[in-house]
């Protein structure tokens, strides 16, 4: 099954197109990325795949994990982590955790209180994004690279099987930002979680992505589509170790000190 299927896709705003004939899948458990430059149209097509812009009088469907985006429910199995999403939380009156249990309220019920399975999810998400000893922090006190990471944890915790991120590493520093596109390798790899990634950043992510777009001009062009699994930075992430002391290396040290 493709995780997304986009076919014949125009869109427009008003007298201005936007997308042309919009023409791409992506296979269950591949890392794709699409890259583009500002006001090409990324964010639009983002915004379309979740449903946030309405399709009505455009040309073209979109299909999430095999159903059209009109007659889609299954959003638990969708997660989203937007560019500096935590802007409009900077004094929200709110710990790590507490947050990041938010995301299952659909599945515990809103007005009750979490279990110990829930509390588990929870811990499990936060220490796999190495924020679990930052759980108890107000979000407000962290700084923008932990308040990103704040954001992956709240996307798995729901265990997706589809996880779109908008230029996820914003802010960070070049070394943390390679270690968190090994984290999102990782998870991909390990976990089955297909991974759509939009970004600037061509030049890391070659190693880690299966398959690369270029959205310009109003049309999408591949850059690279169908690489095999197993490739060089696989088989550097197992040298490393990456399910344990390679990403702990990472997110217990240098990232307490990435700003966004």
């Amino acid at each position: 099954m493709d995780a997304i299927a986009v076919r014949g896709l125009d869109f427009s705003y008003g007298n201005t197109q936007i997308l042309k004939n919009i023409n791409f899948t992506v296979p269950e458990g591949r890392f794709a990325v699409l890259l583009g430059p500002n006001g090409a149209g990324k964010s639009t097509l983002i915004k379309l795949m979740l449903g946030e812009l309405p399709l009505n009088g455009q040309r073209g469907r979109i299909e999430l994990l095999g159903q059209e985006i009109r007659q889609f429910k299954d959003w638990q199995k969708v997660s989203y982590v937007s560019q500096n999403g935590m802007a409009s939380c900077q004094n929200f009156p709110a710990s790590v955790e507490e947050l990041v249990q938010a995301d299952l309220y659909a599945q515990i019920g809103r007005f009750r209180f979490a279990g110990r399975k829930e509390k588990e999810q929870v811990r499990g998400a936060l220490n796999q994004v190495g924020m679990g000893d930052f759980a108890k922090r107000m979000i407000g006190r962290l700084s923008g690279g932990q308040q990103q990471r704040v954001l992956l944890a709240r996307a798995l915790v729901n265990a997706p099987r589809l996880l779109l991120l908008d230029e996820p590493t914003s802010g960070m520093d070049e070394d943390s930002t390679t270690l968190f596109y090994r984290l999102l390798y990782q998870i991909n790899r390990e976990q089955g979680v297909t991974i759509w990634i939009v970004t600037h950043d061509r030049k890391r992510l070659m190693a880690y992505a299966d398959d690369i777009w270029l959205l310009e001009g109003e049309s999408l062009k591949p850059v690279q589509t169908g690489r095999k699994r197993g490739g060089r930075a696989w088989k550097s992430l197992n040298k490393r170790s990456c399910s344990g002391p390679l990403l702990w290396a990472f997110f217990w040290r240098p990232l307490s000190r990435v700003s966004g």
